[in-house]
């Protein structure tokens, strides 16, 4: 019979089992790619068998929605900062987290590693079809959050948009996504918190919602 102590253990040795194996995924989908890591690549790397994965997760994918669960990525990570009261502006905050979302990417190790994996190293193929409905998931939360975020800040400073809110918050969210995607190609490039905040602040200002009013 398993006294409370070993029962506790054993959760934590799983836990840790489990830990490990997201870790391994980490490093091995960033330098193999995805579609290119078998099950085994894993389990070499995290110095265990295939038999603990398949302990643990259902195959490659939810392995992979797994390692992305443990990690907020940077624009989720702007989503989910609280918003402004409805009375309220609410563009400070977006912006703010945005650019919080920049500085993340710039100074995280292990953001910045499953970023680059989410959006370089997966192929959403046929084995890979939960992945992509992840990703398009988000997306769509993340362009609502901003579309609404545009039009209450719109109506709260009595202004215009100069594009319709959908069309805005589908370009803001196509320039802050390729900054990110872009820095990481070559980290040396541009500088992303400053390059970023210039930016941001430039696309609001046209659309009639400069950042400091």
């Amino acid at each position: 019979m398993m006294t409370p102590i070993m029962v506790r253990r054993t959760k934590e040795d799983a836990l840790a089992t489990r830990h490990s194996l997201l870790d391994a995924a980490e490093r091995v989908f960033q330098a193999k790619g995805v579609s290119a890591t078998s099950l085994n690549d894993i389990a070499n790397q995290a110095g265990t068998t295939r038999g603990a994965i398949y302990w643990h997760f259902k195959d490659k994918a939810d392995l992979f929605n797994a390692m992305m669960d443990r990690v907020t990525l940077p624009m989720e990570d702007a989503l989910n900062k609280p918003a402004a009261p409805e009375a309220g502006d609410p563009l400070p905050a977006m912006r703010a987290a945005l650019l919080h979302a920049l500085h993340r990417t710039a100074t995280d190790e292990q953001t910045r590693r499953v970023f680059e994996v989410a959006t370089q190293k997966v192929e959403y193929v046929d084995a890979l079809c939960a992945v992509r409905g992840r990703h398009l998931e988000v997306r769509s939360d993340c362009l609502a959050s901003m579309q609404k975020t545009l039009k209450q800040s719109a109506r709260h400073r009595g202004q215009r948009l100069a594009l319709p809110s959908e069309v805005a918050a589908r370009g803001l969210h196509a320039l802050v996504d390729g900054l990110i995607s872009n820095w990481l190609l070559d980290p040396t490039a541009f500088d992303l918190r400053s390059c970023g905040q210039r930016s941001i602040d430039a696309y609001l200002s046209g659309l009639g919602l400069p950042a400091t009013a």
